[in-house]
C-alpha cells in the first residue's frame, strides 16, 4: 500500500452479490484508505444495510446520478449494468475497475493483472475504465509471469476445474441441494446447469462458438494474448465446471521458448509475487482447492518437465476464483491507482 495518508471515495456497484461482499471483505483486510464507501445496487437491494468497518453502510440504488464525488467505482453488477453505467460513473470523474465481461477485449481498455502488466494501467485515462480479466485467466498469467519474463512463451494447452461459486449463489445452492437430495436417494434436480452437476464434471462453461469452443475457453486464448501482450502464443483450452464450492482449479502445459529446469521455475515461483509455492508431492503438499479458500495467493504445484516435447513443463495451479479471481484484483489495481495516478 501507499504511505500516501489521503483517503478516498469509494462505491461499489454489485454491492450486495457475492463478489461484491468479498470486495468489501478485502478493502477491509487491506485497511484500504476510504473516507467515503458508497453501496450500489438494483432496486430490490435499497435500503438494506451492509456492515463494513464497524458501522452500518444503506445500500442505494445504481443509477447514472450515483458517482458524483467519487474516486474509485468498483463495478460487479454484471456485464449489462457495466455498459450502461461505467460510462456514466467515469464521466462523474471516477476511475472504474469493471470485474464484468463488458470491456475485457475493448482495445482501448486496459486489461489488468497488477503482477503481469501494472503499466498498462496508465491507459485508463483513454475512457476512465480498468477491465478486470476473467478469474481463470488471472490465476494462470500469475503463475507464468515469471516463466515469461525468464525464457518466454511459445505455447500454453489448459484444463481447467472450476468452481461453482464462478457461477454464482444459485449455483452453490444447486450443489448444496443435489448433494443433500443423493444422500437422501432423492431426485437431483438440474436448473443452473444443463445437467446434474453433483458427483459429475460438466465440459462445458458459458455457451458453445462456432469454432466449438466455449466462450470461457475463448476467453483465455484472447484475455492471455492482450495482458501479455503476444498474439503469437499459441493457446488451446478446456474448461470444466466441478462439483467444488470454491477455488478453480488448473492443469496448465507450458512449451517454452528456450529450456528451462524445473529447479529453476521453482526458485522463480518461491519469490515471484502473488504467488505461493506448494510442490512436495512425496508428503502430499500440493494445491488444493479446499485451501485456497479466502487465500490471497494463488498456489502452484506439481512443477515437473514434460517429457514428451522439448522445453515443456506442466503446472497444477489453484486460487480462490472470488477473491484472487475477482474481488482481490479489482481492489490491487485500485491500490495501483491511489499510489501512482491519484
Amino acid at each position: 500500500m501507499s504511505e500516501n495518508t489521503k483517503k478516498y471515495n469509494v462505491a461499489i456497484a454489485g454491492a450486495t452479490g457475492a463478489v461484491g461482499g468479498a470486495m468489501l471483505e478485502v478493502l477491509q483486510r487491506r485497511n484500504f484508505p476510504i473516507n467515503e464507501l458508497r453501496l450500489l445496487a438494483s432496486e430490490r437491494s435499497i435500503g438494506k444495510k451492509i456492515k463494513f468497518d464497524g458501522r452500518e453502510i444503506v445500500v442505494q440504488l445504481l443509477s447514472e446520478d450515483a458517482f458524483e464525488n467519487i474516486d474509485i467505482a468498483l463495478f460487479s453488477a454484471g456485464a449489462t449494468r457495466s455498459l450502461d453505467f461505467a460510462p456514466a460513473a467515469a464521466k462523474a470523474g471516477a476511475v472504474v475497475i469493471d470485474n464484468s465481461s463488458a470491456y475485457r477485449m475493448d482495445p482501448e481498455i486496459p486489461l489488468i493483472v497488477p503482477e503481469v502488466n501494472p503499466e498498462a494501467i496508465a491507459q485508463y485515462k483513454n475512457h476512465g475504465i480498468i477491465a478486470n480479466p476473467n478469474c481463470s485467466t488471472i490465476q494462470m498469467l500469475v503463475a507464468l509471469k515469471p516463466i515469461l519474463d525468464k525464457v518466454g512463451i511459445k505455447r500454453l494447452v489448459i484444463s481447467t476445474y472450476q468452481a461453482v461459486s464462478g457461477t454464482g449463489a444459485d449455483a452453490i445452492k444447486e450443489l448444496d441441494a443435489q448433494t443433500k437430495a443423493y444422500a437422501k436417494g432423492e431426485e437431483m434436480k438440474a436448473s443452473v446447469y444443463p445437467h446434474q452437476i453433483a458427483f459429475n464434471c460438466l465440459p462445458q462453461i458459458d455457451t458453445f462458438l462456432e469454432n466449438g469452443y466455449t466462450k470461457e475457453e475463448m476467453k483465455m486464448v484472447n484475455e492471455t494474448r492482450k495482458i501479455f501482450d503476444d498474439d503469437s502464443i499459441a493457446i488451446t483450452a478446456t474448461a470444466v465446471r466441478v462439483p467444488v464450492f470454491y477455488g478453480h482449479s488448473e492443469s496448465i502445459n507450458v512449451e517454452t521458448k528456450s529450456e528451462i529446469s524445473v529447479a529453476e521455475v521453482k526458485k522463480l515461483l518461491a519469490s515471484a509475487p502473488g504467488v505461493k509455492l506448494v510442490d512436495d508431492p512425496e508428503k502430499g503438499h500440493y494445491p488444493l482447492a479446499t485451501d485456497c479458500e479466502g487465500e490471497f495467493e494463488t498456489l502452484v504445484g506439481r512443477i515437473r518437465k514434460d517429457e514428451s516435447i522439448e522445453n515443456g513443463l506442466n503446472l497444477w495451479v489453484v486460487s480462490d476464483n472470488i477473491l484472487k479471481g475477482a474481488a482481490l484484483n479489482t481492489v490491487q489495481i485500485a491500490e495501483v491507482i491511489i499510489k501512482d495516478y491519484k
